[in-house]
């Protein structure tokens, strides 16, 4: 009975507003947790793709950004901490692009980014890349044009639209190719003129670059064995999830140096590696870790 009166008089104060409801600790996370932005995601350039039915563009080695309207995003889905002054005016329709501090600055732009207190003059060696127009509607080829519009009325010298061009032929893309890398370019994006904005990975969407690479999320630290005592002999990493199949994972130790050893890459970040095609079960082939992509952003 005392238990009964006990829950009667919670609920009356719960009514009157005169008790604060509490969540669980899981039901907080889950309202807590950022929505990812839906984003195209490319593939990789294959010789033998019309390319007559695409549009040609640098890739730029920064880190991806999603202004949804009204803030700044990384692809996670985690606020970026931009001075307001470098998102002032900014139209209230998504803009997706590559937040990008220079040539061989990656390690740069991904600090600017993670700073949670924007440092200004940070800030002021970042462009944003913007390539797409994710709630425009249309054929790529028709918003490369209402790009262009809106970034012009932005009128900002550090918001600028990719420029978009067309190659003739799988050696011409070679050559353009071999001429960006030569002048610090990471490599090229390859954009369907005919394809519609879709939140996937497809070949609407392909990146040419000398060396085939990707990404993957570490799970887990395998310890080291030898000289490796005590240290992390690899990494095991998760490749990307496919047709909603989870995604296959693998060693990746080749490539990390003794430092990365003793502090390792966090479990959850997301590290590149190169790799010399797959083999029959869908793993990289000797694959060698390149870098941090990320770890929050």
């Amino acid at each position: 009975m005392a238990v009964f009166r006990l829950k009667a008089l919670h609920l009356l104060l719960l009514v009157a507003g005169l008790l604060t409801p509490t969540l669980p600790s899981a039901a907080f996370a889950a309202t807590a947790a950022p929505q990812a932005p839906q984003l195209m995601l490319a593939k990789a350039y294959r010789p033998g793709i019309p390319l007559a039915d695409y549009w040609v563009s640098e890739k730029y080695d920064g880190i991806r950004g999603y202004w949804d309207g009204e803030k700044l995003l990384t692809r996670n889905g985690e606020r970026i901490a931009a001075p307001a002054w470098f998102t002032a005016g900014w139209p209230k329709v998504p803009l997706d692009g590559e937040l990008w501090a220079g040539h061989g600055q990656f390690a740069r732009a991904m600090s600017t980014v993670r700073q949670q207190s924007p440092d200004a003059a940070a800030w002021r060696a970042m462009r944003f890349m913007v390539f797409d127009l994710p709630a425009q509607g249309g054929r790529f080829s028709e918003r490369i044009p209402a790009l262009n519009g809106v970034v012009s009325r932005i009128d900002q010298p550090w918001v600028q639209a990719v420029a978009q061009s067309k190659v003739a032929s799988h050696a011409a893309l070679q050559a353009l190719l071999t001429t960006t890398v030569k002048h610090g370019g990471e490599g090229l994006m390859l954009h369907r003129g005919a394809s519609l904005y879709s939140g996937q990975r497809s070949d609407d969407l392909l990146k040419a670059k000398p060396h085939e690479d990707d990404e993957a999320r570490v799970v887990a630290h395998i310890p080291g064995q030898g000289k490796y005592t005590g240290m992390v002999g690899a990494l095991l990493v998760e490749m990307p999830a496919v047709d909603g199949k989870p995604g296959r994972r693998f060693k990746l130790g080749s490539g990390l140096s003794d430092e990365l050893r003793q502090n390792p890459p966090p479990v959850g970040s997301t590290v590149s590696y190169r790799f010399r095609g797959l083999n029959d079960s869908g793993i990289p082939r000797f694959a060698s870790f390149m870098r941090v992509r990320d770890a929050a952003v």
